[in-house]
């Protein structure tokens, strides 16, 4: 989408996702795909910016939650954006390979085990037993485990958006997700 393509309101939303006037939105990835509908751009972009950064996670939680995610939904561009992002946020080779690999949580941090738990839960049992929910909310706290749970379900639905667009990885992106 092209800022000149939308009217006013669109442009003030294309501008807010760019970073400012005069700038632009990469041509591939959620921000991208979201302006076909520049409301709805503008609803996801402050809660994953709220998420991001004023939410109570650590950089880190956020990036584990984001690559089960991406991992379950098999999305690639996600991943490839995300892994280097847990790497920065000193997540450790052994958890992105678990997640990467659908390998087990054995030897995995409590903390690790419990976000990974809780995502796998979410996204492939399609609820959280009352039991993991406690053990969250005393790890993350009520606000926490609620804003843990926004996150994985706002990168399911870029997931689903990046999905039903077929969006490719960009140019000189390598794919580190193996499909299986």
């Amino acid at each position: 989408m092209q800022r000149d393509d939308l009217d006013a309101d669109g442009k003030r939303i294309y501008d807010m996702l760019a970073g400012g006037e005069g700038k632009t939105v990469g041509a591939t990835g959620p921000a991208a795909i979201s302006l076909y509908s520049p409301k709805a751009a503008e609803a996801i972009q402050d809660l994953n910016q709220y998420l991001r950064f004023h939410g109570l996670l650590k950089q880190r939680d956020f990036e584990v939650a984001i690559l089960v995610t991406a991992r379950e939904f098999d999305q690639q561009y996600e991943w490839s954006g995300h892994e280097m992002g847990a790497r920065n946020a000193k997540v450790p080779d052994a958890v992105i390979d678990a997640i990467k690999y659908r390998k087990g949580t054995e030897g995995l941090s409590d903390r690790d085990t419990l976000l990974i738990t809780f995502a796998r839960d979410s996204l492939i049992k399609h609820r959280i037993s009352p039991e993991l929910w406690a053990k969250a909310v005393d790890t993350f706290g009520k606000q926490g485990t609620l804003e843990l749970a926004t996150i994985i379900g706002d990168y399911a639905m870029a997931a689903v958006m990046l999905n039903a667009t077929d969006q490719h990885l960009p140019a000189g992106r390598a794919n580190t997700l193996p499909m299986k």
